[in-house]
Formats: structure tokens, C-alpha cells, sequence
């Protein structure tokens, strides 16, 4: 059945935001200056009951890594129109059933990608030093200053398995250090400085003295690093994944530990994770000596926390605003400047002949002249912006008559 929405804005001051997970104060912050008053923050992770309840009525939904937005949540929200992943993955969100929805989902790619860098050149110091081992040895009153087993990094080769925003940043700060670095990237992406590509994952493997993970939780990486590509690294390598929970298998990395195959290993990310500070961690790797292990912290910064609330906060005022759907990841992408005081038609679709011909229809009738319009259409989905050189005088039969064509899923209004 078509959805009509209320007329947008709604008032800004009916505007309901939810945001949970601690979201960074810098988010609530903008939607404030622009006029949202009701804004309404949870620090944790909410499920079940209690996430159907504090979403219902939301216009907009915050979240991070932890909150599973399903179809059902997607659908008992009510007059929701857009999601906000303040965080790089958005495989927590059902991206299917919003898009059915009407409903775009926007998340921040590149605004955590210096701290996950970061993190890893400290854990490649760290491991080629065997600095945790040290350190615990140091805390139960040892005092080991043998250099036996302790490397500098200069010289070393690195290789990265997955090319994009983190891993070719690495590169750089890696390079800066002295070392070599390769990569392996199953699309063909720009080198920065002299990183070379290597054909396959197993030419990486066998030439890198540390490998470092970088990929998207995706059925193609999911085990991408199992028994097998463990055996094929070099003795005496060090393996880092600040990437995705699925990608290695944690038991044929930790028999390799204990074997000695590999000298070390630092992970941040795992299949199954706490879902509160409360709850207890558990993985094979626990004991094992010269392991750094860190709960999901790679974008945990202060900074990067700061620069994910503005950048997806400024995505989600931008649809709000305009309807501007840059950077939407299940969505066309659909951006047009306004002219001051112009109303806007925002219209979703199934992409069926003859759409656009009966929206058009819709401002003739009424004698409405159409100033500007674009339309984008993206697998079964098209999403058009119609801009109108004045305000209808029946504005909300106007929307019930854009709702009555063939594949509307949804309309929107904007003063």
C-alpha cells in the first residue's frame, strides 16, 4: 500500500530523533542548531521490546554497530524516512527492507579511518617488539631486556588485504616508517607512494612479514583467512585484523600461535561480541603470549567519534532539509540544489514505465509549473525531486494524488 507521510517538516519541533549507542554529543548538537528540539538519546545498544519502543514514532534513527535494525523495527518505527549509521559497516541494518521502505540508510565511510590506521601501526610496533608479553611480565615483577625476538619495523614487509579508505592510508604511515608494503585489493585501486599490488591473496601471504586486514564483512571474506592461507604465510609472521569479526578463523589461528607458526597477532573485531560491558568475552585467543586483543575499539576515538556525529548528522539533515540522498548506501543518489522559499515533491517508486509522465500529470491538473526536476532510478527503486514555482493551495491533496499512482511507495513535501 502507498505511505503518505506528513507534511515535512513536520514541524521541526515534531520531528522525533532517536539516537542510541552513546552516539557523539557533536550529532545532537547540529540537529539542534537547525531547530530539532526533540531529540531523544540512549547510551547502550537497545533489543526487543525495548528498541520497538524507543523508536516508535521516530522520524530519525541513530545507531552504531550493536543496534540490529530488522524489518520488523524498520516497520513498527511509524512515520520513519531515514536511518543514520554513525559508524563505516551498516550490515546491521535490514538495507533491503528499508529501501522497500522508502527509507535511506546513510552511514560515515572515512571519518574513523585515521584511528584505525593509527591502531595498527601502534600494534605493528607493539608486536614486532613483544611489548604486551613485556609488559605483563613487567606488572608481575620480571625484567626481561633480552633482544631475542624483538624487531624494528623498518625494512619489514607489510601486506594489506583490502585497499580502500584505512588500508591505503596505512600505507602511507606504513612507507613513512621504512617499510615495504604490498597489497591485495580484488578491484583495481590507485597506488599511493611505492606500495605495489600483488596478484593474489597467496602472493601476499607468502612475501609479507605482517598482514593486515582490511576488507568488508562480505560472503566473499567471510573465512578468507582460515587454516590454509595461515599456513601459507611466512614463519614467524604477525597477523592484524581490525576489519570484520568473520574474516579469520580464530581456531586455526590460535593452533598456529601455539605451533609457533605465526609470532604474534593483534585483533580487534570477532564473530561473536558482548553486547554489553557486562556480559562476558570469550575466543580461543585469550592466554596466548605476544596476543593483543581490544574490544572493537579501532574507530573509538574521541576524534573520530566527534567526526562521525557531524559527518552522518549533516547527511541526515541534508534529506531532511532538501531530500538530498548523497551518500545513502541502499538509495539512488539524488541531489539538487534549492532556491530559498521553493516547495519541493519528493516522490519514491517502484521503477515501472510511465512513473515520472503521471507525477508530471499530477501539477498539470492543478496548474502548477514544474521549475525543476530530477530523477534517478537504481534497480527497482526511483526516487524523483520536483521542485514547484508556488505552494499548492491543497498541498495535502496534492501528496494524496502523487500516493494514487501505480508503484508509489512513498511521498514527501518540503516548504
Amino acid at each position: 500500500m502507498p505511505r503518505t507521510l506528513p507534511d515535512a517538516p513536520f514541524g521541526r519541533a515534531e520531528t522525533r530523533v532517536v539516537l542510541l549507542e552513546g552516539i557523539s554529543a557533536s550529532a545532537a548538537g547540529l540537529f539542534a542548531a537547525a531547530g530539532y528540539t526533540d531529540i531523544q538519546r540512549h547510551a547502550k545498544a537497545l533489543e526487543g521490546a525495548a528498541l520497538v519502543d524507543a523508536v516508535r514514532g521516530a522520524h530519525i534513527i541513530g545507531i552504531r554497530s550493536r543496534t540490529q535494525l530488522s524489518s520488523a523495527v524498520l516497520a513498527g518505527a511509524g512515520p520513519l524516512i531515514a536511518v543514520g549509521c554513525f559508524c563505516i559497516g551498516t550490515d546491521q541494518v535490514d538495507l533491503q527492507a528499508a529501501r522497500a521502505l522508502g527509507i535511506p540508510v546513510f552511514n560515515a565511510p572515512f571519518s574513523n579511518t585515521r584511528s584505525v590506521a593509527e591502531l595498527t601501526i601502534g600494534e605493528i610496533v607493539m608486536l614486532l617488539r613483544r611489548i604486551t608479553p613485556r609488559s605483563a611480565d613487567a606488572h608481575g615483577g620480571g625484567w626481561d631486556k633480552s633482544a631475542q625476538g624483538s624487531f624494528e619495523v623498518r625494512g619489514k614487509v607489510l601486506g594489506i588485504v583490502g585497499y580502500g579508505n584505512i588500508g591505503s592510508q596505512l600505507s602511507t604511515m606504513a612507507e613513512a616508517m621504512g617499510m615495504r608494503v604490498i597489497y591485495y585489493d580484488r578491484t583495481n585501486k590507485l597506488r599511493h607512494g611505492n606500495t605495489e599490488s600483488v596478484p593474489t591473496l597467496a602472493d601476499l601471504l607468502r612475501q609479507s612479514d605482517v598482514v593486515s586486514l582490511h576488507v568488508p564483512d562480505l560472503p566473499s571474506t567471510r573465512g578468507m583467512i582460515g587454516a590454509d592461507e595461515i599456513a601459507a604465510m611466512r614463519p614467524g609472521a604477525y597477523l592484524i585484523n581490525n576489519s570484520r569479526g568473520r574474516v579469520v578463523d580464530l581456531d586455526a589461528l590460535a593452533a598456529a600461535l601455539r605451533a609457533g607458526r605465526l609470532a604474534g597477532a593483534a585483533v580487534d573485531v570477532f564473530p561473536t561480541e558482548p553486547k554489553s560491558a557486562g556480559e562476558r568475552f570469550a575466543t580461543p585467543l585469550q592466554g596466548l603470549p605476544n596476543v593483543i586483543l581490544t574490544p572493537h575499539i579501532g574507530g573509538s576515538t574521541e576524534e573520530a567519534q566527534e567526526r562521525i556525529g557531524e559527518e552522518v548528522a549533516h547527511k541526515l539533515l541534508d534529506f531532511l532539509d532538501s531530500g538530498s540522498t548523497g551518500g545513502a548506501v541502499n538509495f539512488p543518489h539524488v541531489e539538487q540544489p534549492r532556491s530559498p522559499g521553493q516547495p519541493r515533491f519528493l516522490h519514491v517508486h517502484r521503477n515501472v514505465p510511465g512513473v515520472l509522465g503521471q507525477i508530471n500529470a499530477v501539477f498539470s491538473q492543478i496548474g502548477l509549473n514544474v521549475s525543476a526536476q530530477v530523477l534517478q532510478t537504481e534497480g527497482d527503486l526511483g526516487y524523483v525531486m520536483v521542485d514547484v514555482e508556488r505552494r499548492p493551495t491543497g498541498r495535502s491533496a496534492t501528496l494524496a494524488a502523487l500516493c494514487d499512482i501505480e508503484g508509489t511507495i512513498r511521498a514527501r513535501a518540503l516548504d
